[in-house]
Protein backbone atom coordinates (compact mmCIF):
# COMPACT_ATOMS: atom_id res chain seq x y z
CA UNK A 1 0.00 0.00 0.00
CA UNK A 2 1.20 3.45 -0.80
CA UNK A 3 -0.20 5.09 2.32
CA UNK A 4 2.15 3.33 4.74
CA UNK A 5 4.67 5.12 6.97
CA UNK A 6 7.62 3.70 4.99
CA UNK A 7 6.34 5.53 1.93
CA UNK A 8 6.56 8.78 3.86
CA UNK A 9 10.09 7.99 5.02
CA UNK A 10 11.22 7.13 1.49
CA UNK A 11 9.56 10.26 0.10
CA UNK A 12 11.30 12.42 2.70
CA UNK A 13 14.62 10.72 1.91
CA UNK A 14 14.12 11.59 -1.74
CA UNK A 15 13.25 15.19 -0.83
CA UNK A 16 16.39 15.45 1.31
CA UNK A 17 18.50 14.35 -1.65
CA UNK A 18 16.75 16.78 -4.01
CA UNK A 19 17.37 19.54 -1.44
CA UNK A 20 21.07 19.22 -2.26
CA UNK A 21 20.32 21.45 -5.23
CA UNK A 22 19.16 24.22 -2.89
CA UNK A 23 21.70 24.13 -0.08
CA UNK A 24 25.50 24.48 -0.32
CA UNK A 25 27.93 21.82 0.79
CA UNK A 26 30.57 24.37 1.79
CA UNK A 27 30.26 28.15 1.86
CA UNK A 28 32.40 31.14 2.77
CA UNK A 29 35.73 29.51 1.94
CA UNK A 30 38.35 31.91 0.59
CA UNK A 31 40.44 30.62 -2.29
CA UNK A 32 42.85 33.13 -3.84
CA UNK A 33 41.21 35.88 -1.78
CA UNK A 34 37.73 35.28 -3.24
CA UNK A 35 34.90 33.62 -1.31
CA UNK A 36 33.40 30.56 -2.93
CA UNK A 37 30.44 28.32 -2.37
CA UNK A 38 30.47 24.65 -3.34
CA UNK A 39 27.18 23.00 -4.32
CA UNK A 40 26.40 19.72 -6.11
CA UNK A 41 25.96 21.68 -9.34
CA UNK A 42 29.40 23.29 -9.12
CA UNK A 43 31.43 26.09 -7.65
CA UNK A 44 30.04 29.60 -7.25
CA UNK A 45 32.51 32.43 -6.76
CA UNK A 46 32.21 36.17 -6.22
CA UNK A 47 33.62 37.85 -9.32
CA UNK A 48 33.40 41.66 -9.28
CA UNK A 49 30.56 41.50 -6.76
CA UNK A 50 28.55 39.02 -8.84
CA UNK A 51 27.82 35.46 -7.70
CA UNK A 52 29.10 33.50 -10.74
CA UNK A 53 29.04 29.79 -11.53
CA UNK A 54 32.73 29.19 -12.25
CA UNK A 55 32.99 25.40 -12.32
CA UNK A 56 30.34 22.82 -13.20
CA UNK A 57 29.97 19.31 -11.72
CA UNK A 58 27.94 17.62 -14.46
CA UNK A 59 28.58 14.07 -13.23
CA UNK A 60 27.71 14.91 -9.65
CA UNK A 61 24.56 16.74 -10.75
CA UNK A 62 23.33 13.80 -12.84
CA UNK A 63 24.21 11.34 -10.07
CA UNK A 64 22.27 13.45 -7.56
CA UNK A 65 19.13 13.32 -9.69
CA UNK A 66 19.41 9.55 -10.24
CA UNK A 67 20.13 8.80 -6.57
CA UNK A 68 17.27 11.05 -5.44
CA UNK A 69 14.83 9.20 -7.71
CA UNK A 70 15.73 5.76 -6.34
CA UNK A 71 13.79 6.10 -3.02
CA UNK A 72 10.75 7.24 -5.04
CA UNK A 73 11.03 4.12 -7.19
CA UNK A 74 11.29 1.92 -4.09
CA UNK A 75 7.94 3.25 -2.86
CA UNK A 76 6.19 1.64 -5.83
CA UNK A 77 7.65 -1.81 -5.07
CA UNK A 78 5.18 -2.09 -2.15
CA UNK A 79 3.83 -5.47 -3.30
CA UNK A 80 7.21 -7.11 -2.80
CA UNK A 81 8.43 -6.14 0.65
CA UNK A 82 11.57 -8.30 0.55
CA UNK A 83 12.65 -6.59 -2.64
CA UNK A 84 11.87 -3.22 -1.08
CA UNK A 85 14.17 -4.02 1.83
CA UNK A 86 16.97 -5.24 -0.46
CA UNK A 87 16.68 -2.14 -2.66
CA UNK A 88 16.69 0.09 0.40
CA UNK A 89 19.91 -1.46 1.72
CA UNK A 90 21.47 -1.12 -1.74
CA UNK A 91 20.40 2.51 -1.88
CA UNK A 92 22.04 3.14 1.48
CA UNK A 93 25.33 1.77 0.10
CA UNK A 94 25.00 3.93 -3.01
CA UNK A 95 24.35 7.04 -0.91
CA UNK A 96 27.42 6.32 1.23
CA UNK A 97 29.54 6.08 -1.92
CA UNK A 98 27.91 9.20 -3.32
CA UNK A 99 28.65 11.11 -0.08
CA UNK A 100 32.29 10.11 -0.33
CA UNK A 101 32.38 11.30 -3.96
CA UNK A 102 30.78 14.60 -2.94
CA UNK A 103 33.38 15.11 -0.20
CA UNK A 104 36.23 14.35 -2.60
CA UNK A 105 34.89 16.86 -5.15
CA UNK A 106 34.72 19.56 -2.46
CA UNK A 107 38.18 18.66 -1.21
CA UNK A 108 39.53 18.81 -4.77
CA UNK A 109 38.21 22.34 -5.25
CA UNK A 110 39.60 23.62 -1.97
CA UNK A 111 42.99 21.95 -2.26
CA UNK A 112 45.02 22.41 0.91
CA UNK A 113 42.59 24.87 2.49
CA UNK A 114 41.08 23.57 5.72
CA UNK A 115 37.44 24.30 6.47
CA UNK A 116 35.97 25.02 9.88
CA UNK A 117 32.60 23.96 11.19
CA UNK A 118 31.16 27.40 10.41
CA UNK A 119 31.91 26.75 6.71
CA UNK A 120 29.85 23.58 6.58
CA UNK A 121 26.66 23.96 4.58
CA UNK A 122 23.35 22.24 5.19
CA UNK A 123 23.94 20.15 2.07
CA UNK A 124 26.77 18.34 3.80
CA UNK A 125 24.30 16.75 6.22
CA UNK A 126 21.41 16.01 3.84
CA UNK A 127 22.81 12.70 2.62
CA UNK A 128 23.14 11.55 6.24
CA UNK A 129 19.54 12.56 6.89
CA UNK A 130 18.40 10.58 3.86
CA UNK A 131 20.34 7.55 5.13
CA UNK A 132 18.52 7.75 8.47
CA UNK A 133 15.14 8.10 6.76
CA UNK A 134 15.82 5.06 4.59
CA UNK A 135 16.82 3.12 7.70
CA UNK A 136 13.52 4.10 9.34
CA UNK A 137 11.71 2.96 6.18
CA UNK A 138 13.47 -0.43 6.34
CA UNK A 139 12.35 -0.89 9.94
CA UNK A 140 8.76 -0.01 8.99
CA UNK A 141 8.81 -2.44 6.05
CA UNK A 142 10.11 -5.18 8.36
CA UNK A 143 7.27 -4.48 10.79
CA UNK A 144 4.77 -4.81 7.93
CA UNK A 145 6.35 -8.08 6.83
CA UNK A 146 6.13 -9.41 10.38
CA UNK A 147 2.46 -8.37 10.60
CA UNK A 148 1.61 -10.10 7.32
CA UNK A 149 3.38 -13.30 8.39
CA UNK A 150 1.50 -13.35 11.70
CA UNK A 151 -1.81 -12.83 9.89
CA UNK A 152 -0.97 -15.72 7.54
CA UNK A 153 -0.36 -18.01 10.52
CA UNK A 154 -3.82 -17.19 11.89
CA UNK A 155 -5.55 -18.31 8.71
Amino acid sequence: MLQRVQSIYLFLASLALFALFLFPLVHGVYVDGKPLTIMVTGVFQDVNGQHTHTQFFVGLTVATVIIALIPLAIIFRYKNRKQQIALSYSTMLVIIGYSFWMAQMAKGVMGTIQIDTHNFGIGLFLSTISLLLILFAIKAIQRDEKLVKSADRLR
